[in-house]
């Protein structure tokens, strides 16, 4: 029977994470709420766990994510320290314990950080992601030793019931962005067009010259091509140029 429950419980976050990742109009706000979920979750009556996710991206700033005020105070710490446990279980992709942080050697600088915040005991765990990106979950509490035995296994097996969720996320993030940068270079891709088209019909002059002069105009007012060419659009009172695609 308890496998049963445990399974039910396991299909119960996992149906609401994909619900959520749906909902989500980031992944920002996606790892907020599964920063909540983990939380609730491993958390027990009168005794919270706070709990922080990193996520690291490749050319992207570090993404933090908490189940509330005092985890983000203490999920910053990782990302503000060159090592810590965070840091050590994204890279090396293993589990990092610490039953006592007044008694962690391994890292004095964040140890004694934590420390300030009240924090008696870490417990950092890498999500299993695809290339690059790294991602951990990070638990937090007041008093020593909370992470051992069934806690730690408990949470070990939470991450790996999160970690499909957790991908999918990242993955939309990736093809949303792509989607927005591909857009965003259509639009200045069009109006460069049609300010060259511009100065050609004022300047009689073919495309290779208009384009040109368009060039020298930005070299000359230290601004990027797409704003002058905007400008030079503008400055026919008809409305910025349209990119029209089928979305």
């Amino acid at each position: 029977m308890a496998s049963e429950s445990t399974a039910k419980t396991a299909t119960s976050i996992t149906e609401h994470l994909h619900e959520e990742l749906l909902n989500s109009s980031d992944v920002e706000e996606f790892l907020d709420e599964l920063a909540r979920v983990s939380a609730r979750n491993l958390s027990e009556s009168g005794d919270e766990v706070l709990c922080g996710i990193t996520l690291l991206r490749q050319r992207k700033a570090a993404t933090i994510a908490s189940s509330g005020t005092a985890a983000r105070a203490v999920s910053q710490i990782e990302c503000q320290s060159e090592q810590s446990p965070g840091m050590a279980a994204s890279l090396e992709q293993v589990t990092v314990h610490v039953p006592d942080v007044n008694d962690e050697e391994r890292w004095p600088e964040y140890c004694e950080a934590v420390l300030d915040q009240g924090i008696r005991s870490v417990l950092a765990i890498p999500f299993r992601l695809e290339g690059e990106t790294k991602a951990t979950l990070l638990l937090y509490s007041h008093r020593t030793s909370r992470f051992e035995g069934r806690v730690l296994t408990a949470a070990e097996d939470f991450v790996r019931q999160t970690s499909l969720a957790l991908r999918l996320a990242v993955r939309f993030a990736h093809y949303s962005e792509t989607a927005a940068h591909l857009r965003a270079t259509l639009e200045s891709r069009t109006v460069i067009d049609v300010a060259v088209g511009i100065i050609m019909a004022q300047n009689r002059c073919s495309q290779q010259d208009a384009f040109e002069l368009l060039k020298a105009a930005s070299s000359t007012r230290n601004s990027k091509l797409h704003i002058v060419a905007a400008a030079v659009v503008n400055a026919l009172g008809q409305g910025p140029a349209r990119t029209h695609y089928d979305g």
